[in-house]
């Protein structure tokens, strides 16, 4: 099993301990993303190791094959100076080191191209972790619309019970009454106060200031043409200002005396 698959297996095992004990949403989100960081560093720490061995073996191999270039150039020294013995040991050690950087070199390559596996494999696994991080962000704000809206529920269930309503009509009667009890309270004063007496005058000063049933019945019939022009609406008492109150009976006569006078 690779680091990688390791890491999924003990990823998948955490949030699936998680998710079973879960009480508190966002406690287990934030756990959850804090487990996948710390397996990120671990990984990151891996994959740097694996990096390292590449590059010494990179080294390795290069100081191998400088080396068989550097027993080459002693094998023709010795050519040049007829020590074809002396060429002849050069040229051995110069076919080891070149075997050995040759399979070295080998190596390497095998050994890079799993680097480079496992550096895309570290960038998609943080890319995974902060996709889990904008998921978590979320899937936190759903679960608060969530219980903002059982809350909101609730109390609406609450309040659709009859015991609200009633207790909104009780208080509504015991305001009634109380505003029943000032009102009474402020008759009773003004009663023996004599705020009474002078409402009473009030309402009488009112009373005579307009005209009574009478005095409109007399205009509306001027106003039709059955009084004539400049009639008098009421006669006047003698050496009085005030007019004379007149039954119903008493109007109608004057009408009629007026009407049989000849006109001049």
């Amino acid at each position: 099993m690779g680091i990688f698959d390791r890491l999924a297996s003990l990823i998948k095992s955490n949030i699936n301990d998680a998710i079973s004990s879960a009480e508190n949403p966002e406690k287990m989100l934030n756990q959850i993303i804090i487990d996948m960081r710390d397996q990120l560093a671990k990984a990151k720490q891996q994959v740097a190791a694996a990096i390292a061995d590449e590059k010494r073996l990179y080294d390795q191999a290069q100081q191998e094959l400088k080396q068989a270039a550097e027993w080459e150039q002693r094998a023709m020294l010795a050519i040049q100076q007829g020590r074809d013995d002396l060429a002849r040991q050069a040229l051995v050690r110069q076919g080891e080191h070149a075997t050995h950087g040759q399979t070295l070199q080998a190596t390497w390559e095998s050994h890079r191209a799993e680097t480079e596996k496992l550096k895309a494999q570290l960038r998609d696994l943080n890319d995974k972790i902060e996709e889990a991080k904008r998921k978590k962000n979320l899937l936190l704000a759903r679960q608060r619309r969530a219980q903002a809206q059982q809350r909101i529920a609730e109390t609406m269930s609450s309040m659709s019970e009859k015991s609200a309503f009633e207790a909104f009509a009780r208080m509504e009667e015991k305001i009634e009454q109380n505003e029943r009890m000032i009102k009474a309270s402020s008759e009773i004063d003004e009663e023996f106060s004599g705020d009474r007496l002078k409402h009473d005058f009030k309402a009488i000063e009112a009373t005579a200031g307009g005209l009574n049933a009478e005095d409109k019945l007399l205009a509306l019939k001027q106003k039709m043409g059955m009084l004539p022009a400049g009639a008098p609406a009421q006669p006047k008492a003698i050496g009085a200002g005030e007019p004379v109150k007149m039954s119903t009976d008493e109007i109608l006569l004057a009408e009629i005396e007026q009407l049989g006078k000849p006109t001049k």
